[in-house]
C-alpha cells in the first residue's frame, strides 16, 4: 500500500510500521491523512500477513500536532463538520482495529495526536515527549474520543484539570498517571516499541485478537458480563489449528508455528 501521508515498513515477525508522514506540518492530520489512516487501519480488519502495528511520527519534534489548522482556516460550518466527520471514523478505525496498536511517542502529542494515542492499545514515549489535549483553548473540545480516552485512562478529576485547562503535561507524569506504558531514551523508542510488537505478534495470532477483543469490551460491562465475553473468546479458540500446533509444540520443547487458523 502507497500513502501520501503516511510510510509504511513491514517489520520482521509480521509487525507494521506506520509512520505519520508530515514532519513539514508536525505531522498534522489534513483531510488526506485521515483517509490514508482509515483505509490502512480498515485494510488490517481480516487476518493476513501483519500481527501487530506501531504507530509514529517523521522526525524528532512532534508525533502529531492534531488537526491542520491551516487546513481549516477559512472553513464554513458545514465544511468544518464534513471533515470531522472523516476525522471521527479515523478514530473509530484505529480503535475497531483487531490487531495490537501500539504508540511509539517520539515528539509532541497534542489535540487529535493525543487522541489517537489514546486510541491505541498503549504507548511508549521518548521522555522529551510532550502531551495536551488544547481544544478548549480554540474554542472547539476534544472530538476525537479525547473526553472518554484520556478519562479511562488517567480518571475522570484529572482529565478534567487537563482538558479543562488546556493544561500540556510531560512524558514523567504520562508515565506516573498510566496513560503511557514506558519511557525510552529519544534514540531508544523506536527499537524498544518494535521489539514489544514484536513479541506480540510472535504469539498465537488469533488468540491475541480475541483476548484484546475480552479485554476491550469487557472493561465496558460489569464483571460478571465480562467473564461471560471471556468465555466466549476462549472457546472460540478450541477447535482451531494454532491451539493445537501451541499444544504440540509445548510437548516437542520447541517454538510454535503459528498460522493464524
Amino acid at each position: 500500500m502507497q500513502y501520501s501521508t503516511l510510510r509504511l515498513e513491514s517489520r520482521p515477525e509480521g509487525v507494521l510500521l506506520a509512520t505519520l508522514n508530515r514532519p513539514e506540518a508536525a505531522n498534522a492530520f489534513n483531510t488526506q491523512a485521515a483517509l490514508d489512516l482509515i483505509d490502512l487501519f480498515d485494510s488490517l480488519a481480516k487476518p493476513g500477513e501483519h500481527r501487530s502495528i506501531v504507530v509514529t511520527g517523521a522526525g524528532e519534534r512532534a508525533f502529531c500536532a492534531g488537526a491542520d489548522l491551516k487546513e481549516r482556516h477559512g472553513m464554513s460550518g458545514a465544511q468544518w463538520r464534513a471533515q470531522h466527520e472523516i476525522f471521527e471514523r479515523m478514530f473509530r478505525a484505529v480503535l475497531d482495529c483487531p490487531l495490537p496498536a501500539i504508540a511509539a511517542v517520539n515528539g509532541a502529542a497534542y489535540a487529535g495526536g493525543l487522541e489517537l494515542v489514546l486510541c491505541c492499545d498503549f504507548a511508549y514515549a521518548s521522555r522529551a515527549a510532550r502531551f495536551a489535549l488544547t481544544e478548549v483553548s480554540l474554542g472547539i473540545m476534544p472530538g476525537g474520543g479525547g473526553t472518554q480516552t484520556l478519562a479511562r485512562a488517567v480518571g475522570e478529576r484529572r482529565a478534567k484539570e487537563l482538558i479543562l485547562a488546556a493544561k500540556p503535561f510531560t512524558a514523567e507524569e504520562a508515565l506516573a498517571w498510566g496513560l503511557v506504558n514506558g519511557l525510552c531514551p529519544p534514540e531508544k523508542l523506536l527499537e524498544e516499541t518494535l521489539a514489544v510488537a514484536a513479541r506480540i505478534a510472535g504469539n498465537a495470532p488469533l488468540s491475541v485478537r480475541q483476548a484484546k477483543r475480552a479485554i476491550s469490551a469487557g472493561l465496558q460491562t460489569d464483571l460478571r458480563s465480562g467473564l461471560a465475553l471471556e468465555i466466549e473468546a476462549y472457546n472460540a479458540l478450541i477447535d482451531t489449528e494454532d491451539r493445537r500446533e501451541g499444544i504440540r509444540a509445548f510437548n516437542d520443547k520447541r517454538k510454535p508455528a503459528f498460522k493464524g487458523r
